[in-house]
């Protein structure tokens, strides 16, 4: 049976994003209406630099590269020469818990993660560098350290659809997975140089949050994905609607100014948590909404054509 593809995304899918992925970059070069250029673009560092050789000066060489304790026992002038390395790990937290199997205009939260976190992983492997993730849900979490090769990349999706499709609204979350786990185990893995890539929610977010992500963002190259349900962050007046945990129900009635203010300022105050992450650390922050297809969203912020 084929799944609904605005309710859960399998593998297949994933994979044919790969085309779509080809304009998108996360270096530091970015398109002039990109979402990362200016103060963002400067601090992606891209690839690092390996050191290959000491030779001669020569010409037209930067002077900024003459390494002067060579150039003094030699007597004349040497410089170093470095090129740039030819890969660099890429590693992507996607969030498949039941907080994010919501979604009341287009597609789950989830399932716009799942896309959106394709997408990179996807231009990340074109770009040459390797890719590896930690995708969780409430009862899983699933470490994939980043390798070279399109066998990593195939486990990863592989990874994304398995808990992409284990969402359902029967499922019995006795604990939800703390969001502090999978950013701690990501602070376990990451190496100086790394780019981090988190799709989330956001959800249960608190001040160990913040520092991890302080943390992360230290040594690494770091862009969030903030993903919200437009009908979370403003609700209509008359809008009603039954939640359910896979055991318990509630309706909620958001015609009620009470609960309608209540709801909002809880996914408000998430948001806006995360967003002030840019104005302290400089961390870009580029926020997609559920209610909307997702590659658009990915193409407007990065400033390419046909984007939102």
């Amino acid at each position: 049976m084929v799944p609904d593809p605005r309710i859960h995304t399998d593998l297949d899918h994933l994979r044919r994003l790969a085309g779509a992925a080809r304009q998108v970059t996360f270096l530091p070069r970015q398109p002039a209406r990109s979402a990362l250029n200016g103060r963002h673009a400067s601090r992606l560092r891209g690839r690092g630099l390996d050191f290959e050789e000491l030779r001669g000066y020569q010409i037209g060489d930067d002077p900024r590269t003459i390494d002067w304790k060579v150039t003094a026992r030699a007597g004349e002038p040497y410089v170093r020469v470095f090129t740039e390395e030819r890969d660099r790990p890429a590693l992507l937290l996607v969030d498949q818990r039941m907080s994010m199997f919501f979604g009341t205009v287009l597609n789950m939260k989830s399932v716009t993660a799942a896309e959106a976190a394709a997408l990179a992983a996807h231009r990340i492997r074109k770009q040459g560098d390797r890719v590896g993730g930690i995708v969780f849900g409430d009862d899983r979490i699933a470490e994939l350290r980043p390798k070279s090769g399109d066998a990593a990349l195939n486990r990863l999706l592989a990874a994304i659809a398995r808990a992409n499709c284990a969402l359902h609204a029967e499922l019995d979350v006795a604990q939800p997975q703390p969001f502090n786990t999978p950013l701690e185990a990501a602070a376990r893995i990451a190496t100086t140089g790394m780019m981090i890539l988190v799709f989330s929610d956001f959800d249960e977010a608190d001040d160990r949050t913040e520092k991890l992500v302080q943390r992360l963002a230290r040594h690494n190259d770091v862009i969030l994905f903030p993903i919200a349900d437009p009908t979370g962050l403003t609700l209509p007046e008359d809008f009603r609607f039954v939640a359910s945990d896979g055991q318990l129900q509630v309706e909620l009635d958001a015609r009620a100014d009470e609960t309608r203010i209540g709801i909002e300022s809880v996914v408000g105050r998430r948001m806006g948590r995360v967003m002030e992450w840019t104005r302290k650390y400089g961390i870009p922050v580029l926020p997609l909404s559920s209610g909307q297809p997702t590659l658009p969203q990915i193409r407007g912020l990065m400033g390419l054509p046909g984007g939102r």
